[in-house]
């Protein structure tokens, strides 16, 4: 499989290195400690086309692909990972009703977010009692006069007191299971929304992570995503490209982690010359550098089987378990590099790790990928 890069694609990473290395890093360190939002980012992303990467342009997206999504990913997750986090998703909603809702709902919403106009997208799925068991969720859609009325709650969902738009997934058959789930489509203020807490976490303090509260949210016959029904699958294949993104988030932060434990490795000086030139220092680096090309490649692989329309989901859950599971050792060797150093807020690697941390849990933990996989194996 043939995956080397386009020049239009190599541009749209170019693009997102740039504006990671001017907005995005000297930002970073502060916004870790302040837990700012990043909306003056989210809106010179959304000039830049870097909110609809794989959005069609006759929606207002780029239409580069999902080759192009995950290099410009996983340069933003090197510039700040809080950042990355809040495109990704804005990016998935995008596309997800680009690509299910009518073309009224996708005329009415899609060129919205990834104009910037709406501050981000937000994805419903996550309850208190169900993460990755979509068919053990509890949030209620039952039919009115003039539509659905919604009702339940929702958990860990990002940007979820940002977002200008919602995908919430949610029961119309209880008694069909899996098959009884329904996407809607919900815009952000919508009577009934509220935010009832916002999450304090280990790592990624820019991403808002809201829990979400549905009391009598009412939404017109027409904000159905996909088929009464169908919600299931619409979830699947969402988490399926989701996971490339995590995945390439992951690389990226991983990628300036190691960037980083190079340059201590070469400046710091111990008995006389620089630690790299110790052997288990070099070793450490060694197979630091080894684990990211081969998470990148992975990576850049299952974005191309989605990309070519070829069935992706296998390569997407291994490239989401390597990426992340050896991104947090990468981190982990970055900050060992550094000694002490590592371990104050003065050297990015803590943060590394902090942020890192969160990428073998969303979108699916690793358990879930095994999962998964081994699944897979055995068809």
């Amino acid at each position: 499989m043939d995956f080397q890069p386009t020049e239009e694609q190599l541009a749209v990473r170019d693009t997102a290195r740039e504006i990671a290395e001017r907005l995005l890093l000297p930002r970073a360190a502060a916004r870790d400690l302040s837990g700012e939002f990043p909306l003056a980012e989210m809106k010179e992303l959304a000039k830049l086309g870097l909110l609809g990467i794989s959005v069609p342009e006759a929606l207002g997206g780029a239409e580069m692909g999902p080759v192009a999504y995950s290099l410009a990913l996983q340069e933003l997750g090197r510039g700040d990972a809080a950042v990355a986090v809040t495109v990704s998703v804005t990016n998935m909603v995008a596309e997800l009703i680009a690509k299910y809702g009518t073309a009224a709902i996708a005329q009415q919403w899609v060129p919205r977010l990834v104009s910037g106009e709406l501050v981000a997208g937000a994805f419903g799925l996550s309850e208190p009692q169900a993460g990755s068991d979509v068919a053990g969720l509890r949030t209620m859609a039952t039919r009115t006069a003039n539509g659905w009325r919604l009702d339940g709650n929702k958990q860990w969902i990002t940007s979820g007191d940002h977002a200008g738009v919602l995908v919430v997934w949610a029961l119309t058959e209880p008694a069909l299971g899996h098959k009884g789930v329904t996407a809607f489509v919900v815009p952000g203020g919508t009577p009934g929304l509220t935010v009832a807490r916002l999450e304090e976490k280990l790592g990624l303090h820019g991403s808002s992570t809201a829990q979400l509260v549905l009391d009598g949210v009412e939404i017109g016959a027409d904000q159905v995503l996909g088929e009464v029904g169908g919600g299931f699958a619409l979830a699947m294949m969402a988490l399926d490209g989701g996971r490339i993104g995590i995945a390439s988030q992951a690389v990226g932060i991983a990628r300036g982690a190691l960037e980083a434990a190079i340059r201590y490795a070469l400046d710091r000086e111990t008995f006389g010359q620089p630690i790299i030139k110790h052997q288990a220092v070099g070793n450490m680096l060694a197979d630091a550098a080894t684990w990211l090309d081969a998470a990148t490649l992975m990576t850049l692989r299952a974005a191309y089987a989605k990309q070519q329309q070829q069935p992706f989901a296998q390569l997407a859950a291994m490239a989401k378990l390597f990426a992340t599971e050896h991104a947090w050792k990468i981190c982990d060797i970055a900050l060992q590099v550094h000694g002490g150093y590592g371990y104050v807020r003065d050297f990015p690697v803590e943060r590394a790790l902090r942020d890192v941390r969160a990428t073998r849990i969303y979108e699916g933990t690793s358990e879930i990928q095994r999962l998964v996989i081994a699944r897979n194996l055995l068809r």
